[in-house]
């Protein structure tokens, strides 16, 4: 059995010899594999920090695996169980996988409480027993669980545990999630789940029939119009986190917050259609979006200078 027991399996770490890496290199080499519409740990953080957001990312992108990527709901929950166990020794001081191993430092270094890990374990096992969402306020208690923590812990890594900029990171993160949720309708519902709230295809006339059939009508674009809308301003009631933030850290914020806005952008773009194929943020676009922050650092320190 491999270092990484069960989990071994799973698509996430095909291609991943751990055993001849370093935990915190087996924690970078994930976070840089893995494809996403959002840039995780940019060069513009310090070196030392994006060290521990990749291994916060790491448990973050297998926790996720092990609930989708197996095609068998009793199969994640035992896998699911299991993450949990290896965590609660993580935080007994007794940590015995690669990922745990460089999670532990920064757990230490940082003082991070265990409830976000949990909360992000308990979302992955709800999406096992949960496929439906009646309203859009139970779609944001799962995100309080789902996205949420990953924010909470990034604050921490920086210092800040107060209510203020917790809640504006809450309004990010929902709102990435959110994003996620419109962008992969298709492929969720190959899933079995539907994360667009009952209440809003009921009130739009969309069907679960159209759903399951890739339908694109007119009640589907007024929709998603509605869908992305709600989604914005969820983003916009963040926007100043990155300013209560400062620094070089801001820029994954902002960076993260762009990220999910272009992803609105260019499922409005391709007329709203999910279903024909994945719409994602191009790496010339991030890397646009990296330039741009640039640009405006550099010219603010120009002028206080």
């Amino acid at each position: 059995m491999s270092k990484f027991g069960h989990a071994a399996a799973v698509p996430v770490l095909d291609g991943f010899d751990f055993k001849t890496h370093s935990p915190e290199q087996a924690c970078a080499l994930l976070a840089k594999h893995h494809y996403e519409n959002f840039t995780v740990g940019s060069i513009l953080l310090p070196r030392e920090l994006r060290k521990h957001v990749f291994n916060i990312y790491a448990y973050c992108r297998i926790c996720d695996d092990l609930a989708d990527e197996t095609n068998d709901r009793e199969l994640s929950l035992r896998l699911l169980d299991w993450w949990r166990e290896e965590l609660h020794s993580c935080y007994e001081c007794k940590p015995r996988q690669s990922v745990f191993q460089a999670l532990a430092e920064t757990i230490d270094r940082y003082d991070l409480p265990m409830q976000p890990f949990e909360d992000l374990i308990d979302a992955f096992v709800q999406d096992q027993h949960v496929t439906r969402y009646a309203t859009f306020e139970q779609l944001l208690h799962y995100c309080s669980r789902s996205a949420n923590p990953v924010g909470r812990l990034f604050l921490c890594l920086l210092g800040y545990r107060d209510e203020t900029r917790q809640q504006l990171s809450d309004y990010t993160c929902s709102a990435l999630q959110l994003a996620n949720f419109w962008q992969d309708i298709g492929s969720d519902y190959l899933r079995g789940r539907i994360y667009v709230p009952q209440e809003d295809m009921q009130r739009f006339g969309y069907t679960e029939a159209e759903l399951r059939n890739h339908i694109l009508n007119a009640g589907f674009v007024h929709l998603m119009r509605f869908e992305i809308n709600r989604t914005r301003e969820f983003f916009e009631h963040g926007a100043s986190l990155p300013a209560m933030i400062g620094g070089s850290a801001a820029a994954d914020v902002e960076l993260f917050s762009n990220g999910g806005l272009a992803l609105l952008q260019s499922i409005e773009r391709q007329n709203f259609d999910v279903f024909r194929s994945r719409v994602t943020v191009s790496k010339s676009r991030k890397a646009m979006m990296m330039a741009f922050w640039c640009i405006k650092r550099l010219g603010g320190s120009l002028r206080r200078g």
